[in-house]
């Protein structure tokens, strides 16, 4: 799929770009540009797409998307009625490669942090108690100014390109270079599916969103994404019933309703084949690790 250029902007003193982002869903498309994104969540949760990988989001979680990766993070609704209620928010970096100059990354004491940001080219989430540490080295890049906010931005890729609680996102074989006319389409297809994946969904009503018939639709989508639609569609639902088991508000069958299944059977089955345990068990796991 082709993904839209998203211009950076930044301040005419600064190598690179460093703010608060206070609204969710501002980039609520697919989307690339060339400088690196180093993103911590605060507040807010919902589904990431980064290459061809699908996941759940939430506070605290770490992401770092390597150049002309496409990504986007598409927030849960929120009501703003509701009481208590705080708005989304992250704090954001978008840096390119060789802001330091070109040489830094070829010093041998770099090494780490060129291999670190050759990963990055896929995605990469950072976890545990380091991605705790980490969110404390991004706001230190935050808050200095003029010369140390460079060498606060070094100190915390040297710290992330040493952890060990590092993940990778996208697949090895993921490629990205698609046609421009198409993007539209593919997002339709990306809203209509993350709106309504609670409920049914039929191909020829997908394949409509995409004004093809159902045989086309599927040729196309397995063209441009890599992958079948439903297996889209497993991946978006099976990361929301993730994000219900570990909140631990409802049964695991209410859960499997809730994410679009209606068949108990079934969903447990595809559970484990993509996670490799049972809701249960993926449940309980989580609850035993706090």
């Amino acid at each position: 799929m082709k993904p839209q250029l998203l211009k950076v902007p930044y301040e005419p003193d600064h190598s690179f770009g460093v703010r608060k982002e206070m609204k969710a869903n501002v980039n609520n498309r697919w989307h690339y540009h060339a400088e690196v994104e180093l993103i911590h969540f605060h507040r807010g949760q919902g589904t990431q797409f980064i290459g061809d990988n699908i996941k759940q989001f939430g506070p605290g979680d770490i992401v770092l998307v390597g150049s002309n990766l496409p990504h986007f993070w598409k927030f849960e609704n929120y009501d703003q009625e509701e009481t208590g209620f705080e708005e989304p928010y992250s704090t954001v970096i978008h840096f390119f490669e060789n802001f330091i100059g070109e040489r830094f990354l070829h010093l041998p004491e770099a090494r780490p942090v060129k291999n670190f940001l050759e990963r990055a080219r896929r995605g990469v989430v950072i976890t545990g108690t380091d991605a705790e540490q980490a969110a404390a080295l991004i706001e230190k890049v935050y808050q200095k100014e003029g010369l140390y906010k460079i060498i606060a931005l070094i100190e915390c890729l040297c710290f992330m390109a040493l952890s060990s609680q590092v993940t990778g996102l996208s697949s090895i074989g993921y490629k990205y270079e698609f046609p421009e006319s198409e993007n539209k389409r593919i997002n339709a297809i990306y809203n209509y599916t993350l709106t309504n994946f609670q409920r049914k969904i039929q191909l020829a009503e997908v394949a409509a969103i995409a004004g093809m018939i159902p045989n086309s639709f599927c040729r196309y989508f397995k063209h441009y994404t890599g992958k079948t639609y439903f297996d889209f569609l497993t991946d978006i639902r099976i990361g929301y019933s993730c994000k219900l088991l570990l909140e631990n508000k409802l049964s695991v069958k209410q859960v499997c309703y809730e994410c679009g299944y209606r068949n108990f059977s079934c969903f447990h089955k595809i559970f484990k084949e993509v996670t490799g345990k049972t809701p249960l068990l993926y449940q309980q796991q989580f609850q035993a690790s706090r």
